[in-house]
C-alpha cells in the first residue's frame, strides 16, 4: 500500500498580502479615477459667493415672475452654422426689441462659453452666423427695449453636424 499524500493548498501570509493589495488597490484606483473626473469635468463654481446669491434669490424670482406675466416669449433655432431667434408677444406676433444677446453655456464647464450680440432682421426677428460646436448647450436669451429687460429665456439645445 502506498501512503503518499498530496500536499494541499496552504493559505500563507503572502496570499493574504496579495488579497489586501488587490482589494485596496481597486478601491484606491476607483477613487482616484472618480476624483480626476470630478476635477476635470466641472468647475464646481456655480456662483462666486453663495451667501450673496441666496440674498438675491427672492428678487430674481420676483423679476422672473414679472417677466413671465408679460407673456413675451421666444423661439430659438440653432444650427451648426448660425442662430435665429424670434421675440414673440402673448398673441404670437413679433415684439419690437432694441437688443438681443444670446449666451451659450455648456452644461458642464466654462471654457467653451460665449455670447452673441444678435443682428435684427426685422421687428422681433434676429439672426447671427457663427460656427456652433456640436453637443449640448444651454442658451440664455436676454432681450431689451428702451434699456429695460423684456425677456429672459433659457433653453437647452443639442447641436449636430458642426465641423470640429
Amino acid at each position: 500500500m502506498s501512503t503518499a499524500s498530496q500536499k494541499s493548498f496552504v493559505f500563507t501570509g503572502w496570499h493574504m498580502a496579495g488579497v489586501m493589495v488587490l482589494f485596496f488597490g481597486t478601491i484606491i484606483s476607483v477613487n482616484v479615477f472618480m476624483a480626476y473626473n470630478a476635477i476635470t469635468s466641472w468647475s464646481g463654481l456655480v456662483v462666486p459667493n453663495t451667501y450673496v446669491a441666496s440674498q438675491q434669490f427672492n428678487g430674481k424670482v420676483a423679476q422672473a415672475r414679472a417677466l413671465a406675466a408679460t407673456g413675451v416669449n421666444g423661439r430659438l433655432a440653432v444650427t451648426a452654422d448660425g442662430v435665429r431667434y424670434e421675440v414673440l408677444g402673448a398673441d404670437g406676433q413679433p415684439v419690437a426689441t432694441d437688443r438681443l444677446v444670446l449666451n451659450f453655456k455648456r452644461p458642464v464647464g466654462e471654457h467653451q462659453d460665449f455670447s452673441i450680440e444678435m443682428v435684427a432682421e426685422g421687428q422681433g426677428v434676429f439672426a447671427a452666423s457663427r460656427q456652433i460646436l456640436p453637443g449640448h448647450w444651454i442658451v440664455e436669451a436676454i432681450a431689451e427695449r428702451g434699456g429695460e429687460r423684456i425677456l429672459h429665456h433659457a433653453e437647452r439645445v443639442s447641436v449636430h453636424g458642426a465641423k470640429k
